[in-house]
């Protein structure tokens, strides 16, 4: 029986950390048994796409797939990397008399609308603080996730998830540990790192915490060794991307007040107006 998982299981992630979809898995899971068929499916959803007054080429980019053909030589078959939009409008286009294919309309529409509502809620926040503030909740709400996913892959004391998350921050700040980080940002001991960062650094916490989520879950990957380390190589990725695209690495971006601060005079600000009227 196929759920909505299946379609998040594979979904994979670029090295700028676009999340995309082969259209060899999804033809598979879709049930579809000759490729040439699905691609008929795939030329209509590129032209729905065209039709909304967006280019095909960015959300169904071909990319080369070679297979072996025997005597140790390969042929490209080709495959199409679909960002979710494509894979919406491919579902959209698919045949209604597969059971899978309604689960799949259901999953692209969901998950298309909520980053949607992600990127308009982020894209109205003005200040440095609200960004910040943002962020930060959507960290605390996928630490959960994080540490659910850790879980199932045998992280089950809270010292053994204090080691895996040290893993992850070791991968991003270049060997530093929680302890060092405090020490090198001068926060105190009971001072939460994630409290004291600003928009750039928590917005490279956030991903190091989703991808990793989302690759100990598509890989089933099992034991406390494996998943420590899958969490450093993974925030090794995030630090090797910054570094490409020319950003300042974590470790040296500047020491903010805490969030929680912030948030309290947020509060007080509120209570004041409301009084006042």
């Amino acid at each position: 029986m196929v759920t909505h998982s299946k379609f998040e299981d594979i979904k994979h992630t670029n090295e700028i950390g676009q999340e995309y979809w082969s259209a060899r898995e999804l033809y598979e899971v879709l049930e579809y048994i000759k490729w040439d068929k699905f691609l008929n499916v795939i030329d209509k959803a590129k032209q729905a796409c065209l039709n909304s007054g967006q280019e095909p080429n960015d959300h169904f980019p071909r990319v080369e797939k070679l297979v072996e053909i025997g005597s140790g030589a390969k042929r490209d078959i080709g495959d199409i990397h679909l960002s979710r939009y494509a894979c919406y409008l491919i579902v959209q286009n698919a045949d209604p008399s597969k059971e899978v294919v309604a689960l799949g309309q259901t999953y692209f529409a969901i998950q298309t609308r909520k980053q949607e509502v992600l990127e308009e809620q982020f894209g109205k926040l003005q200040s440095e603080e609200e960004k910040r503030l943002f962020l930060r909740k959507e960290m605390a709400e996928h630490n959960k996730h994080l540490a659910d996913a850790a879980k199932k892959a045998g992280v089950i004391q809270p010292w053994e998830y204090a080691v895996f998350q040290n893993h992850g921050y070791m991968g991003l700040y270049s060997g530093l540990g929680a302890k060092e980080i405090h020490s090198k940002k001068g926060l105190k001991k009971n001072q939460n790192i994630l409290d004291h960062m600003g928009s750039t650094e928590l917005a490279a916490n956030l991903f190091r915490a989703t991808q990793t989520e989302e690759k100990l879950k598509r890989e089933n990957i099992k034991g406390k060794q494996k998943a420590n380390q899958t969490h450093y190589e993974v925030g090794k990725k995030v630090r090797q991307t910054i570094k490409e695209l020319g950003g300042t690495m974590p470790e040296d971006l500047p020491t903010e007040d805490s969030v929680k601060k912030i948030e309290s005079e947020k509060q007080k600000a509120l209570k004041s107006k409301k009084t006042n009227k």
